[in-house]
Parts: structure tokens; sequence; C-alpha cells
């Protein structure tokens, strides 16, 4: 664990102002004993910052079908549940995932759990990600169906009733198939139009191709 860096708060008792009680210290000079002032009443002094205990976590993350493995320090008062966000921050990534799965023993997974009774964080990358897409004629014609995939920041917003145009490829959304670990929507299916859904929540768009519309009318 690396030590406290200037600008860094951390909670220590002022002699000026809290009696034994701790309160807000702005770190002005890190060191053994560091020079710290209280952001309640402005009063500076030196104090030994105590190291906050650690835990070292196994992360394994997964991104567009593959997936690579990680070790990242935290604080051992983390606390971890299915679908909270976070960022990976370790020598072999920095990034942003959805925590899709807690391991806690072999085959034994559970849905939260104290940072320091999880053997494995099984997570997904969200910061960019693939979207699988089912488009079809704009003449309805469903028997003609075009698969594709897009990639998008995670925090693309795709709306039912909207256009949206990538590359040489437009459409509309029209229904959107939501993922299993995403924070709840109000069903797995979005088809109301104004229906909004994030990138990272969606196992699927199906969509009304628009591209030609320009000179169908014709």
């Amino acid at each position: 664990m690396s030590d406290h860096e200037s600008g860094d708060r951390v909670g220590l008792a002022c002699p000026s102002c809290s009696d034994g009680a701790e309160t807000v210290h702005e770190v002005l000079k890190p060191g053994g004993q560091a020079t710290v002032r209280c952001t309640e009443c402005g009063h500076t002094h030196k104090a030994e910052i105590p190291e906050e205990e650690t835990a070292e976590l196994k992360v394994v993350v997964s991104q567009d079908g593959e997936s690579f493995t990680t070790r990242m320090e935290v604080p051992a008062d983390t606390y971890a549940e299915e679908g909270e966000e976070f960022v990976v921050d370790s020598p072999d990534a920095l990034m942003q995932v959805r925590v899709t799965g807690i391991e806690t023993a072999p085959e034994t997974r559970v849905e939260e759990a104290d940072v320091e009774e999880i053997e494995t964080l099984w997570t997904r990358a969200v910061d960019n990600v693939t979207v699988k897409v089912s488009m079809h004629p704009n003449d309805g014609n469903r028997d003609h169906t075009e698969s594709f995939s897009i990639s998008v920041p995670g925090d693309y917003e795709f709306t039912v009733g909207e256009v949206a145009e990538f590359g040489d490829r437009k459409f509309t959304v029209e229904g959107v198939q939501i993922r299993e670990n995403a924070p709840k929507y109000r069903f797995d299916k979005l088809d109301h139009e104004g229906d909004m859904a994030y990138a990272k929540d969606v196992k699927r768009l199906y969509v009304r191709d628009e591209t030609s519309t320009a000179w169908s009318a014709w």
C-alpha cells in the first residue's frame, strides 16, 4: 500500500477543535509525521496517519468474449455485490467493470460478500462495450434479418423509437433486450417508444433499417 499523497483526506483527531473525535483532515505534506490541516477549524498540525488495512482481490474481467485475470489491492472493509460497478486499477488494466459473479469458494456463488471472504470476483468491462444488433428491412420483412455488432461507450443511450447512425448504417431502435445482471429496468425487453437503456445494460438491439429510406420512397 502506498503512502498517502498531498491532497488526500483522512480521519484524524484535531488537537484544536475535537476532543479525541476524528474530523476530516487534508494531507499537506505526507511522510512518517505528516503535516495535516483540519477541514473543520483550519488548524495545521503534525500527525502519524495509520495505514489502511488492505486485502488482495482476484478479479476476472470479461470483455468482448475474452477474459483475463488480475489482482488489485482494496480496502479490507470493502463490500461487493452483484451488479455494482467499480474501477479495476491494477498493473494489467484500468477500466470500469460491473460485478457479474462473486465466488467465495470453488463453485460457491453468492450475490454479496465482504471482500475478505471473496475468492474470485467475476466482472464485465462496461466502459466500452460491444452490442449485438438484429436488423430487419424497412419493409418489415423479418425473413431477411441481418445480424451485426457495434462498439460503443458503456454509457451510450439507446432509446426505442429513435434513429441511430453508426458508420454507413442507420436504423430505428424498436426493441432492447436487457442483460441479466443489469440494474432493474421496467421489463427485460423494452419496446415502448421512449424507453431508454444504456449500452452496458443491453444484451441485444432489435432495429429497423433506415439506410435506404432516402430513395425507397421514390
